[in-house]
């Protein structure tokens, strides 16, 4: 029978489809540092475990579509300490941020109707908007230039009567790169000039390091109608498997569309938004310590991974991800190779290749990204395997 083109042509994601070979090799024995995916080993907070532990309630029943009240307004308190006032009604919670950057598309775009995402990008930006039936248009950006947004008038050169939003996702995954104040407000005039919506990916704001500060796109109140932020727990509280984000918004048109498509899905889960919400009632002082634990472990592997001869690498200075540029020519081949042909002390790594995290064809056939969400001795490990490999390999295939 004939499945739709939709369940054909969808894109694989790049940091799973892979899988079957990393599963091979565990099955042989072989012990593998994953690198490939955005799973930090930094323990979920104790409240936040507790919280599930202590759920009591008889049934398990519905909650209201926009999420619950009290965890609602935990967020509007949260987000108070980075002088940004919300209300309740500003936000809907979601099934993890990933249904926040769907319910995004949908509701700012039509059929065959434009997103302008600088890339490389998140990959799965590629299926929401495969979903929602929307084309993204790329800003390619380079490893040379550390990912830095191009020059405005490139971007406006992306411009047609089909665009309808800017997407810029800061810190970004999986460049890592933090855009500046005045980045930012280049893009905002641009959306101004052509009348346009701005998506923020902000998941990764509690992760800026070097001193550097994360520059949300509700610090603007020129453009609040304009304006839809994605947010997460997944990250934040190394709380990837509860599935609990929000989309925000201070736009009530926009914010009754995504309620109407909340509402089609009936509710966000009960017990991961209690988690959640003890997770938000945290002090922020929780921050300080995970914050220094990444910037160490990127420095240590950014320390490491320069060690490669002709490699271009940037050093990140937010999320937990870097793209790293190596000296060959398919790094999907490489990263395959390194699963089921080579080993050192019984061990090796998983990356995700690069070109999985581009619109353009052709682009990042010679990247990786990294995700450090490691232990800094694994990480160490798992650098030398990657390097000891990729002596390897290129002497056989380059």
């Amino acid at each position: 029978m004939k499945i739709s083109k939709r369940g054909e042509n969808i894109q694989p994601s790049p940091i799973r489809k892979l899988k079957p070979y990393a599963d091979k090799a565990k099955a042989e024995g072989v012990h593998i540092y994953h690198l490939n995916i955005g799973q930090p080993d930094i323990s979920t907070p104790k409240p936040v475990i507790e919280a599930f532990h202590n759920y009591d309630d008889e049934v398990l029943s519905y909650g209201p579509s926009q999420g619950f009240l009290e965890l609602r307004r935990a967020i509007v308190d949260y987000f108070k300490f980075y002088n940004i006032k919300l209300n309740e009604d500003n936000i809907i919670i979601t099934i993890g941020g990933s249904e926040a950057i769907h319910f995004s598309f949908s509701v700012v775009a039509d059929v065959g109707e434009e997103i302008i995402i600088p890339e490389p990008f998140y990959t799965n930006y590629n299926g929401y908007a495969y979903f929602a039936n929307v084309k993204i248009v790329p800003v390619t950006t380079k490893a040379e230039d550390g990912f830095r947004i191009p020059k405005i008038e490139e971007i406006e050169k992306k411009i047609t009567p089909k665009t309808r939003a800017i997407l810029i996702c800061s810190p970004n995954n999986p460049t890592g790169v933090v855009y500046t104040r005045e980045e930012i407000e280049s893009i905002i005039e641009l959306a101004k000039k052509y009348d346009l919506f701005l998506i923020g990916d902000e998941v990764y704001k509690e992760f800026v390091y070097d001193g550097l500060k994360h520059t949300s796109l509700l610090e603007f109140p020129e453009v609040a109608d304009r304006v839809i932020v994605v947010d997460s727990i997944s990250k934040r509280f190394s709380c990837c498997g509860a599935r609990i984000g929000a989309v925000i918004t201070r736009n009530e048109k926009i914010y009754q569309a995504i309620l109407k498509f909340a509402q089609a899905r009936l509710c966000p889960p009960s017990v991961e938004q209690k988690a959640a919400l003890a997770a938000y009632r945290m002090s922020m002082d929780y921050f300080r310590d995970v914050r220094k634990e990444y910037q160490r472990r990127r420095d240590v592997l950014f320390n490491e991974l320069k060690k490669i001869p002709g490699v271009v690498l940037e050093k990140p200075q937010g999320a937990f991800y870097m793209i790293v540029k190596l000296p060959i020519k398919n790094a999907e081949h490489f990263t395959i190779w390194l699963l089921t042909d080579f080993r050192l002390n019984n061990e090796t790594v998983m990356l995700a290749p690069g070109e999985g995290f581009y619109a353009t064809p052709g682009k990042g056939k010679d990247e990786i990204r990294i995700a450090y969400v490691l232990k800094e001795n694994d990480l160490k490990k798992a650098s030398n395997i990657l390097i000891k490999g990729l002596e390897k390999y290129k002497t056989l295939y380059d």
